[in-house]
């Protein structure tokens, strides 16, 4: 198995310099169906934000292209390595794919801007983040009553939160560098600054929000089986993990990381 994983590798690294010497078409094609199982995996990992309002072919195709937009404007000389760069690409083309859907109904969205603006309004007031029930008051709704708003708008939650980030980190990758990353000191500020606003982000947050939060992004856990995990219900994940993205989104945006 080992050898077999040494030979694809040598394989790829030699259709890319091939490809890097006459830029053909058919070599092209060729790297693009050798990173194709990384467009599924995405267009997977990413369905339970537009299962409701996208085909997931659709969504795939988008990220092919977005693939071989990656694999024709790649640049070897900044250093990236190949799968990290594509996976930003095609993460941005999916969820402005998803965006241009107009998948979010208007009373939702208006359910969102409401949210994030009682909890935003109560950081700033209390300076510090409010309880549940200070943004149930807040929106003049009963704590059950918000349970259900958080958990209504996760997708719209989950979908604005990963554009913060990911947006970021696509413009990382279009920063120039003359050879590679750690040597472009720009771009190494940017990851670091990135990775410091995360963990802050992170940190803020209540420890069951920090366990949702991290078997999600770091463990890959579905909804479903994180709630296996933690012994709750499905539904309770999904208004934890939303309501942990609201407060995520905003250390992000306290930190000049808009969308």
């Amino acid at each position: 198995m080992a050898h077999e994983n040494m030979a694809a590798h040598n394989d790829i690294d030699g259709l890319w310099r091939a490809y890097l010497e006459n830029r053909s078409q058919e070599l092209r094609n060729e790297i693009v169906m050798h990173y194709s199982g990384l467009v599924k995996i995405i267009a997977l990992r990413m369905r339970g934000t537009y299962k409701n309002y996208a085909q997931v072919d659709d969504v795939v195709n988008q990220g092919i292209i977005a693939l071989i937009d990656t694999v024709e404007k790649f640049d070897v000389s900044k250093g990236f390595k190949f799968e990290t760069f594509a996976t930003i690409k095609i993460k941005g083309a999916v969820i402005d794919y998803i965006r241009s859907q107009d998948w979010v109904p208007r009373r939702l969205r208006k359910l969102s801007g409401e949210l994030d603006d009682a909890y935003n309004a109560l950081y700033s007031e209390l300076g510090r983040q409010p309880t549940h029930a200070e943004i149930a008051k807040k929106l003049n709704i009963t704590t059950e009553q918000l349970d259900r708003v958080v958990e209504s708008t996760y997708n719209f939650n989950l979908l604005s939160y990963e554009e913060v980030v990911w947006q970021k980190m696509s413009s990382m990758g279009d920063e120039p560098a003359s050879s590679s990353v750690e040597d472009s000191p720009e771009a190494k500020l940017m990851e670091n600054e990135l990775k410091t606003q995360l963990a802050s982000a992170i940190e803020r947050l209540n420890e069951r929000e920090r366990t949702v939060i991290s078997l999600y992004y770091y463990e890959k856990l579905r909804l479903k089986e994180i709630a296996d995990v933690l012994g709750v219900s499905e539904s309770r994940v999904c208004q934890i993990h939303s309501m942990a993205l609201v407060k995520m989104k905003k250390t992000m945006k306290d930190a000049g990381f808009e969308h």
